[in-house]
């Protein structure tokens, strides 16, 4: 996995339903990895799911008006982004 390189390894005992060790075994089987592989990933992605952060996901401030955007707001934007960057106009 691409973060094992880096990450020291701590051995732990964790209790799992049979249905799904049967499931891990299937997909290891599948994608020529190891179960403890897919175990590791999922332990991974189960913390960073669980961290908080002390800063925003997103410090940007973005101009709204103060109004919720609809769907079509969006649509629009994406358009106008769109056509905008078709025309060379965003090009520098």
């Amino acid at each position: 996995m691409y973060y094992l390189w880096y990450m020291t390894l701590k051995r732990t005992n964790v209790y799992a339903d049979a249905e799904d060790l049967a499931i891990i075994k299937e997909a290891a089987t599948r994608k020529g990895i190891s179960e403890a592989e897919i175990i590791r990933k999922a332990i991974h992605l189960a913390a960073l799911s669980e961290r908080t952060w002390d800063e925003p996901a997103v410090s940007r401030k973005f101009r709204g008006g103060g109004r919720q955007l609809t769907r079509q707001d969006v649509r629009e934007a994406v358009v106008e982004g769109v056509l905008r960057k078709g025309s060379g106009a965003g090009d520098q």
